[in-house]
């Protein structure tokens, strides 16, 4: 298999065969979610476009980060030509997905092919602060090292810090406020990330923002 990602790369996905027979496109998608690189390699040779996107409009790379299928996005990742931006209708990019699902060593190698670490809306610090896993942390760390916005603002001004207060973990609204994340941010329901953990009942959370919030007040009056 390694001998055959050379080729692919050396070649530049160079071929003089066609790709459009019957079939090929449905091969290549469930080859993909099943993440059964052999078949995905033979259809690249045979000339398939690895930057298709499926019916709903996902690009190969994203399906294969969503799903699971860690062969076939390493072998994706090894392509130069593969488009590591190709966002969802959603505007999901494939770095979001490996933040959500946790895979820490595709995040990684993402961002060494120059994936976004900030966009504008939704970001991968949003997503990698919503992991309840313990890679979650790592996520948010690595992305923080990578100079992400920590108080970026989704479409409807929601900070990573939300996120982490309704579905990450402490350790994460630790990290977030220790790097620097502002509590006293609101979103435009007007809610702040200690009104997403009162709500959601994270009692690490409410104790650590509480915290927070306080320290900003002023210790005395005249």
């Amino acid at each position: 298999m390694n001998k055959w990602r050379k080729l692919l790369v050396l070649a530049g996905f160079c071929s003089a065969f066609s790709a459009a027979h019957a079939g090929a496109f449905e091969d290549f998608f469930a080859a993909t979610r099943r993440d059964d690189e052999s078949t995905v390699v033979k259809l690249v040779l045979r000339g398939f476009d690895l930057n298709t996107r499926d019916e709903q409009g996902n690009h190969a790379l994203l399906v294969a980060i969503r799903e699971g299928s860690l062969k076939v996005a390493d072998f994706l990742l090894e392509q130069p030509l593969v488009q590591v931006e190709a966002r969802n209708p959603r505007g999901e990019s494939p770095l979001m997905m490996a933040a959500i699902k946790g895979h820490l060593p595709l995040a990684k190698r993402l961002i060494e092919r120059k994936a976004e670490v900030n966009k504008p809306g939704w970001a991968p610090l949003h997503y990698a602060a919503s992991n309840p896993e313990p890679v979650g942390l790592e996520l948010v760390r690595l992305l923080l090292e990578h100079h992400a916005y920590i108080d970026a603002e989704s479409p409807n001004k929601t900070t990573p810090l939300m996120m982490a207060a309704k579905y990450g973990s402490p350790a994460v609204v630790q990290l977030l406020l220790e790097e620097g994340a502002d509590a006293t941010l609101k979103n435009e329901q007007n809610l702040t990330a200690l009104d997403f953990a009162q709500r959601a009942e994270r009692k690490d959370a409410v104790r650590l923002l509480t915290a927070a919030l306080r320290s900003r007040q002023p210790t005395g009056t005249w």
